[in-house]
């Protein structure tokens, strides 16, 4: 039986160059037939809200069974990670790895996107935690990952050596954590 993996894209239309599809396309690549890698487009993508992301998300995951595997790219990563911290999302959580994701503060326009000061504390049941982010990354402060890293401790860190956001050439050490779940899922 294959593994289901549910990506949430980056902010912008993944199909374009720099969009979240060439790491969906990479990582089928990589993973292989063992593994069915579901990259939904999400809802206006250009223009993000947080409340249609939400609903797509819960959507996307009522489809899956327990024991998921998650990642978030980018903005949504952010997406996922609220949703998360929700707390409606009651099934085990296999792995979730979250790549490049930006840490939100308390500003009026991120509010939508920040999570709980608490949030943490509500991903007890998520079995593995990755954080991935290029220590050069244009898009997205290498500071977002020590932020996530502080509230996250249990959690493996994977810093990468230079700028990449988008990766567009792939991940694959990303696909390379995947497998190593493998014995524990």
């Amino acid at each position: 039986m294959r593994k289901h993996i549910l990506l949430i894209q980056g902010a912008g239309n993944q199909h374009k160059p720099l969009g979240s599809g060439k790491l969906v396309a990479s990582l089928r690549q990589q993973l292989g037939s063992d593994y069915q890698v579901l990259a939904p487009d999400m809802p206006d993508p250009d223009h993000p809200r947080y409340l249609a992301w939400r609903d797509q998300i819960e959507q996307e995951l009522g489809r899956l069974d327990a024991d998921a595997l998650l990642i978030g790219h980018s903005l949504g990563g952010s997406m996922l990670l609220k949703y998360l911290a929700e707390g409606t999302y009651q099934k085990p959580i296999a792995g979730l790895f979250l790549v490049a994701v930006p840490y939100w503060g308390k500003q009026d326009w991120e509010l939508e996107y920040a999570v709980p000061d608490d949030f943490a504390s509500r991903l007890l049941p998520i079995q593995q935690l990755f954080l991935y982010h290029s220590r050069s990354d244009e898009e997205v402060p290498f500071s977002s990952l020590r932020r996530y890293q502080e509230k996250l401790p249990q959690a493996t860190v994977r810093v990468l050596d230079g700028k990449e956001h988008s990766f567009t050439e792939g991940l694959p050490l990303l696909a390379q954590d995947i497998k190593r779940l493998e014995p524990r899922i």
